[in-house]
């Protein structure tokens, strides 16, 4: 008898909160007040009132929505901590619930929390087979070829730097040269062995 299918939470799909994506839109750099916004294929999932505070003494921010039409309101605590470079410092969220120290906050049980306070979550990457994860390490840059070539031709994507050629643009030929290689009949082969 086969085993029961499980269908787990997966991270990739549940509402994040970014610590970089905050920086980007100055809530770390004074305080301030805003919403954000999410959406899948144009139509919008959800929201959230934002407020940052930042003082000398107090570094948070300040969560405000509705979830299953029962409100939220609470802070999650920030810590920054000097850059390994010497530049500036880096940001960090302070789970609530679990006081790790994180970079990305996960809404699945209605609150915005560090990975490990979920149990039977996974990201999608983990709920491949072993057959398709083969697949990828082999074949992975002939599945992603139209994409390295959308980043190639990107409105602001950099080739060269003082007329030698970037190592991101070095590295993107590289991909698409190694998806060439590959064939069809070669990915037909795997599929049916």
């Amino acid at each position: 008898m086969p085993k029961p299918s499980t269908y787990p939470t997966l991270f990739n799909e549940a509402l994040q909160l970014n610590i970089s994506k905050l920086k980007g839109w100055d809530y770390l750099e004074q305080s301030k007040r805003g919403v954000i916004n999410w959406s899948s294929n144009g139509s919008p999932i959800g929201s959230i009132s934002i407020r940052s505070r930042i003082t000398d003494d107090q570094k948070n921010i300040e969560l405000d929505y509705k979830f299953r039409d029962e409100p939220r309101k609470y802070k999650i605590q920030l810590v920054s901590v000097p850059s390994n470079l010497g530049k500036g410092s880096v940001w960090y969220f302070l789970c609530p619930e679990t006081g790790k120290r994180c970079r990305k906050l996960y809404s699945i049980g209605g609150y915005f929390l560090h990975r490990s306070a979920f149990r039977g979550c996974m990201y999608i990457s983990q709920t491949k087979s072993k057959k398709w994860r083969e697949m990828e390490i082999l074949f992975g840059s002939y599945f992603d070829k139209e994409g390295y070539i959308e980043q190639l031709y990107s409105k602001h994507f950099k080739k060269f730097y003082n007329g030698k050629p970037t190592k991101r643009y070095l590295k993107l030929l590289k991909k698409i040269d190694e998806a060439d290689r590959h064939s069809v009949r070669d990915i037909e082969k795997l599929m049916l062995s």
